[in-house]
């Protein structure tokens, strides 16, 4: 994956020392999955699926995420929010799956399983069925502000994994003018405009250190946290820990519920 221009930034290191530091502000989720919902403005399937990744944000037990997708532009409307490398994301995860093509409105849960992402008890039950397994979030990840900095804590466990931070616009509303969807104004959460992997996880206890502006730019109402085995070294898969964080600006979420 290309360094991102967050990535440029970025301040990685052994951060124990940060524990005096102040906390000034910081959301941490214990979260129960993951579910990240590849979605269209031109697909007229998609608003019902939009609608329950809502019900999912609002419940506060998941990390839901939205990737926009690009290759429905030609009906007509090119997706404000979407992108080659969210299409991209979706098909790398299609690979591992063992999936010939791609779908909308399509869920992956726990970068393990997928269903229709307009499915909210098909998603929940997934979800609770991957935890029961043992295929849920086994690692404890936190991220807090602190001062300038943003603190990202993993646990222990076992194997290894990439962290990645993907990051997230928390609400746009977008009057669609052409297409399947022409003439509805959609509310969209958590739609994702920028993913990197910041470190690699051994298994054992790591820290990591973000600049806490990369949560202060108009774009980024938050970022999630994602503790992702790969691959072949470059293809999604299973998501083994998770967090997420709210910029100051757009005020804290509230705290997931096991």
């Amino acid at each position: 994956m290309p360094l991102s221009r967050h990535l440029r930034r970025l301040l990685v290191g052994s951060a124990f020392g940060l524990a005096a530091l102040p906390v000034i502000a910081g959301d941490v989720m214990s979260p129960t999955g993951v579910v990240e919902l590849f979605t269209s403005q031109g697909c007229s399937s998609c608003p019902p699926a939009d609608a329950a990744l809502k019900n999912l944000i609002d419940e506060g037990k998941v990390v839901a995420l939205a990737y926009h997708v690009d290759y429905w532009n030609y009906l007509g409307w090119a997706d404000t929010m979407g992108s080659k490398e969210n299409t991209a994301r979706q098909y790398a995860y299609a690979r591992m799956l063992g999936r010939s093509g791609v779908y909308t409105p399509q869920a992956v849960i726990n970068g393990r399983a997928h269903l229709n992402g307009a499915d909210l008890p098909g998603i929940r039950g997934k979800v609770a069925t991957l935890d029961r397994a043992g295929k849920g979030m086994t690692v404890p990840v936190t991220a807090t502000r602190r001062g300038d900095e943003i603190d990202i804590q993993v646990g222990s466990g076992d194997g290894k994994a990439n962290v990645v931070v993907a990051y997230f616009n928390r609400q746009q509303q977008v009057n669609v003018e052409k297409g399947e969807n022409s003439g509805k104004t959609i509310s969209y959460l958590h739609s994702v405009n920028d993913v990197q992997t910041i470190g690699m996880w051994d298994g054992k206890p790591a820290s990591f250190v973000l600049p806490a502006t990369v949560l202060d730019e108009s774009r980024n109402g938050g970022c999630a946290v994602l503790l992702q085995r790969m691959k072949d070294g470059e293809t999604p898969g299973p998501i083994v820990g998770a967090t997420m964080l709210h910029s100051a600006a757009e005020g804290p979420a509230t705290a997931a519920k096991n």
